[in-house]
């Protein structure tokens, strides 16, 4: 008997795949607290309701027979579609199951490898091999570029609309800019040597020390370890300069290297 199976007779194949997700981290189980900063929210920033999907974290709450149907219909009735729950007890996972929605451990938060720690010798490799003539990717080594993290990427181009580069370990350093409607994603930090037009994401997996610096911001969205702020959040005297943007006591924080 023959295993091989005809492509054409195929109706799905599961793919790994790494997608930027909004976490809404919540710090109070009562659903009408949520529902009064929902609002406000949604007067600042109409155009992020626009049924976005979202995982709910309730790693913080000590609730184990948590409301979780009522925060679920608090959100959709804010344009949120919640996909997922992180964390909680075995009841919340139960309930997340019931309700149709995944279920994730707690989040293990893990701390960037110290450049001393690895060997300082090797050249960078050619990830994916092009024309010249193309964009270039490379992983990261200690003498490849100042201040980035081994085991990262270098993507040198420009990343045009609907692409998504992606370093799902260390930092992603785009030699190039980042056209509005293209992706960036980092498990470390994100730096452009270009305009960021686009939306860049750094700290995927949570990491706090995480940050994203370019030389020109226009970004549609900024997010590190899932804290985010999107264009009409930004202060309009940063905009076409150059910046970082870092965590600080849970906020995003936007400051000029000019």
């Amino acid at each position: 008997m023959s295993l091989k199976v005809d492509r054409d007779s195929m109706a799905f194949t599961f793919k790994g795949g790494m997608l930027p997700m909004t976490v809404m981290e919540l710090t109070s189980a009562d659903p009408e607290r949520i529902r009064e900063q929902l609002a406000g929210k949604l007067s600042q920033s109409p155009a992020f309701f626009q049924h976005t999907p979202v995982v709910l974290n309730v790693e913080k709450l000590d609730e184990p027979h948590l409301a979780l149907e009522r925060i679920c219909a608090v959100c959709r009735a804010h344009k949120l579609l919640p996909v997922a729950v992180r964390g909680g007890p075995d009841p919340v996972k139960q309930s997340a199951w019931a309700l149709g929605l995944g279920w994730f451990p707690p989040q293990e938060v893990s701390r960037p490898r110290p450049l001393e720690s690895v060997a300082a010798d090797g050249d960078a490799e050619v990830v994916e091999p092009v024309e010249p003539s193309e964009p270039i990717s490379e992983t990261v080594t200690p003498d490849a570029l100042p201040g980035t993290t081994v085991g990262g990427r270098i993507y040198r181009g420009t990343v045009r609309s609907g692409q998504q580069v992606t370093a799902p370990e260390g930092d992603l350093v785009v030699v190039g800019a980042v056209n509005a409607g293209a992706e960036v994603l980092a498990a470390g930090s994100v730096h452009v040597y270009g305009a960021l037009r686009g939306r860049a994401l750094a700290g995927i997996h949570g990491d706090p020390q995480a940050g994203i610096f370019c030389r020109e911001l226009h970004a549609e969205l900024l997010s590190v370890a899932g804290n985010y702020k999107r264009l009409e959040d930004i202060d309009p005297r940063l905009l076409g300069t150059p910046v970082q943007v870092r965590l600080s006591d849970d906020q995003l924080g936007i400051t000029s290297l000019a």
